[in-house]
C-alpha cells in the first residue's frame, strides 16, 4: 500500500491541521490564572477532552460552540472555580483564535495538487470558516458535526461522508483518512474499512492532550509525526529511483 494509491484524503481538522491543544490552553490561561487553579497544561487538556467527549455523546445536536461553553462550565465545577456566562461564551467562540500547525498550510497546498481534499470535523460551520482561513486551501468538501447531527466517533459521521462522496463517484478504497485522534477517527474509520494515516502530533509529549484516549485497540496503515512528513513521503514516492 502506497500513499499514491489513493485519490481522496479526508482529514480531521482539530488536532491534525489546527493546533487545538495550543488554542485551548491559550483560551483557558486567563481563567486559570484568575481562579488560581494549579494544574499542569496536560492535566487541564485531559479534563477538557473528557468533558467534551461526554457532552458530545449526551448532546449530539448541540453546536460545537455550545459544547465548548458547556465544557467550560463543567471544568469550573470540577475545579470548584467560578465560571461566568462571559467566560463560557468566550470559550465557546475561541476556535477562531486556535492556530494552524506551522506545516499545515504548505503541506495542504502540495497535497491539493495530487488529491481531492475533504474535511470531516467535530465542529460547527461558522467556527470552521475561521480555521479554514488559516489553512489557505479550498477543500473539495467539508462535512461538520453541525451538518450531520452527531459527533465522531459516531459511525454516522463517517457513513454520511462516505455516502456523499459515493454520490460523486468516490469509492471507499480510494480514500485515505488522515487524523491525529485514535479515539475520534482511526477506530471508527477502520471499523468501516477505510485506510487511515496517523499524524502523531504529540509524539514528543505525554498523554493525549485534549483528545479523549482510545477506548479500544487502534490500528492505522501509515504513521507520520507531522503533515510535512506525510507530504515528503508522498513526494518521494513520485520521485524516480
Amino acid at each position: 500500500m502506497k500513499l499514491s494509491d489513493f485519490k481522496v484524503l479526508t482529514f480531521d481538522c482539530y488536532g491534525t491541521l489546527i493546533d487545538w491543544n495550543k488554542g485551548i490552553s491559550a483560551a483557558l490561561r486567563p481563567w486559570l490564572e484568575r481562579e488560581k487553579i494549579a494544574v499542569t497544561a496536560n492535566e487541564m487538556l485531559a479534563a477538557h477532552g473528557r468533558h467534551e467527549a461526554a457532552l458530545q455523546a449526551e448532546m449530539p445536536r448541540m453546536r460545537y460552540s455550545g459544547i465548548l461553553a458547556e465544557v467550560m462550565k463543567r471544568l469550573g465545577a470540577e475545579f470548584a472555580a467560578q465560571v461566568t456566562e462571559e467566560d463560557a461564551l468566550r470559550h465557546g467562540h475561541s476556535v477562531r483564535e486556535w492556530p494552524a500547525f506551522p506545516d499545515s498550510r504548505d503541506a495542504l497546498a502540495y497535497l491539493q495538487r495530487h488529491f481531492r481534499l475533504v474535511v470531516l470535523s467535530n465542529v460547527d460551520c461558522q467556527s470552521f470558516e475561521h480555521s479554514n482561513a488559516k489553512l489557505g486551501v479550498t477543500f473539495d468538501q467539508v462535512f461538520t458535526a453541525e451538518e450531520i447531527g452527531s459527533y465522531k466517533p459516531d459511525l454516522a459521521n463517517f457513513r454520511y461522508m462516505l455516502t456523499r462522496l459515493e454520490e460523486e463517484g468516490v469509492q471507499p478504497q480510494q480514500i485515505l483518512h488522515v487524523a491525529e485522534s485514535l479515539f475520534h477517527d482511526h477506530i471508527p474509520a477502520q471499523k468501516l474499512g477505510l485506510a487511515t494515516c496517523w499524524i502523531q502530533r504529540r509524539h514528543d509529549d505525554e498523554g493525549y492532550g485534549a483528545t479523549h484516549p482510545p477506548t479500544e485497540a487502534a490500528r492505522y496503515d501509515f504513521h507520520f509525526r507531522s503533515l510535512a512528513e506525510f507530504a515528503d513521503a508522498h513526494r518521494r514516492e513520485l520521485t524516480p529511483a
